[in-house]
């Protein structure tokens, strides 16, 4: 994933690069507003500061959405509910306000990226948003599972961590970004919350080694060209990183 962040202030900006790029993200990083819409190519998500030096990122997002529908997130210090309304109002995606987590701010990222690819699907563009795995059939936009012509009945929260891992195309997903995006938040028994959640997937879908275990990373699903390793047994949890 390719980040476009619009950032005037060196220090963040330092500090923040690295952070995206240990979560696997791309980045570009621009100091001002002006030429942020030249830059929009390839750019799958735009975090975007308000008090940029040349020009008001109000009026930096009112011109992305003009001429694109690339998911915006402001990153901004103007925290007032005004402030958040008028960005939101401007085409903005998400607000969040400085200072902030690293993973909400991530989780956010993964979050509009994926409502604006699956609304952009529904809309027609393509049939992306039906998987079809092993006979496992899950249709990401109607929120419905099949195995065969066998339908079957997901918790709300079983159906995210599966749309989760059929959106990202056999890419890992880490605990922390399932966690996240899915629950919200973290919390102390997080880690095994997701694990029973996991079991109970592979026990409903009748296909074990669908939801694949990447040890002290988190889980992919077994895409046909996916080498299915055996299952190595419970998971060890979280790496010293965190992921």
């Amino acid at each position: 994933m390719h980040i476009l962040l619009v950032e005037d202030d060196d220090r963040i900006a330092a500090a923040l690069r690295p952070a995206l790029h240990r979560h696997g993200m791309t980045t570009t990083r621009l100091a001002r507003g002006k030429g942020v819409v030249d830059h929009l190519t390839d750019v799958d998500v735009v975090l975007l500061d308000l008090g940029l030096p040349d020009i008001d990122g109000v009026d930096v997002c009112r011109a992305i959405r003009e001429t694109s529908e690339v998911p915006v997130i402001v990153v901004s210090a103007r925290g007032e509910v005004d402030d958040r309304i008028l960005g939101l109002h401007s085409g903005a995606d998400d607000y969040l306000v400085k200072p902030y987590d690293i993973g909400e701010l991530v989780a956010r990222v993964h979050a509009v990226y994926r409502r604006r690819r699956i609304g952009t699907q529904a809309a027609g563009t393509g049939p992306g948003d039906v998987v079809v795995l092993d006979e496992v059939t899950i249709d990401l936009h109607r929120h419905i599972v099949t195995v065969g012509d066998r339908p079957v009945t997901l918790t709300r929260k079983e159906f995210q961590v599966l749309a989760l891992l059929a959106s990202s195309g056999g890419a890992v997903c880490t605990r922390n970004r399932i966690v996240a995006e899915v629950w919200g938040r973290t919390w102390a028994g997080a880690n095994r919350t997701l694990d029973v959640h996991v079991a109970t997937l592979r026990t409903k879908l009748g296909r074990a080694d669908l939801v694949q275990t990447v040890r002290g990373v988190g889980y992919r699903l077994g895409l046909p060209e996916t080498p299915v390793a055996p299952d190595p047994g419970p998971d060890p949890g979280p790496g010293p990183d965190g992921e």
